[in-house]
């Protein structure tokens, strides 16, 4: 994962935003429910959360967990994350990436470890696999969550979220980590249909308008250059800002479904041990 400020990127969820509108309050209950369905795997546990972002999830799991340290390379998240989230069984540090530094922890220090919508933006997922399985103890618990490519793009197409390097099919995700771990489950997260139909609708949306510039085989330039002008464009269309109150969009948390047949199933999640 590159070393980006996410006070400038879209990256960065935050629990007092996604709520402008029924789409993006989706995405945000797709990001809460990943923590809340992991906490059946760390309560009880000493956790590392492998890429912690502003640090909303990490503090849901340290509710029940016996500790959580979230970790990211974004200085301005942790930062934040630690102003925000203050616990006795909870801290963050910045870290650098793993392709340049080990993690800080010494082997078989954690539990469990949670990388959730961090795979897709490492250059190399099978060092940062590696670094994963040397902090947990054997038998230790991965639990990862990524965008599952085939309810975002076209055969072949690059990611047109202009932050991730690579999108995953469940059986390449699979495979990847079943090269260092004894995978579990395969899972899906979707939701009821007309729910699930406004990240459908949006993904369908933004790989047509991003083709162009994302067809199999562009220059990593060219796709750099083309993201950053639709980013630019959607950004003057939407509006910005929090609503004062949450609305009621009509469904919640309890609508989202984490299992083997959630279908159409917008992100892999996937449970393997050390």
């Amino acid at each position: 994962m590159s070393a980006e400020d996410y006070e400038s990127t879209s990256e960065r969820m935050e629990e007092d935003a996604y709520q402008s509108s029924p789409g993006d309050h989706l995405i945000y209950l797709l990001h809460v429910a990943t923590y809340d369905w992991a906490a059946t795997h760390t309560a009880g546990a000493r956790v590392l959360d492998f890429g912690t972002g502003t640090g909303y999830g990490a503090a849901r799991m340290a509710a029940t967990a016996t500790s959580v340290t979230g970790v990211d390379v974004s200085d301005a998240a942790v930062s934040y994350a630690t102003r925000r989230y203050p616990a006795d069984n909870l801290d963050f540090q910045q870290i650098s990436p793993v392709e340049e530094a080990p993690l800080p922890f010494p082997d078989a220090s954690f539990d469990v470890v949670t990388s959730f919508q961090v795979i897709e933006h490492v250059p190399s997922p099978q060092a940062y696999l590696a670094e994963a399985k040397r902090v947990l103890k054997p038998g230790g618990t991965l639990l990862v969550v990524t965008p599952d490519r085939t309810t975002r793009l076209f055969p072949g197409q690059r990611p047109w979220n202009i932050w991730h390097l690579y999108e995953f099919t469940p059986t390449e995700l699979t495979g990847i980590v079943a090269e260092q771990f004894d995978v579990q489950e395969t899972l899906g997260m979707s939701a009821p249909a007309e729910v699930i139909k406004l990240e459908i609708d949006r993904c369908r949306k933004l790989r047509v308008a991003a083709y162009p510039f994302t067809f199999p085989g562009v220059p990593e330039g060219v796709r750099q250059r083309g993201l950053g002008v639709l980013k630019q464009l959607n950004a003057a269309r939407s509006s910005s800002g929090t609503p004062d109150s949450q609305p009621d969009f009509g469904f919640g948390l309890e609508d989202v479904e984490i299992s083997a047949t959630a279908k159409p199933s917008v992100n892999i999640v996937i449970v393997a041990k050390a």
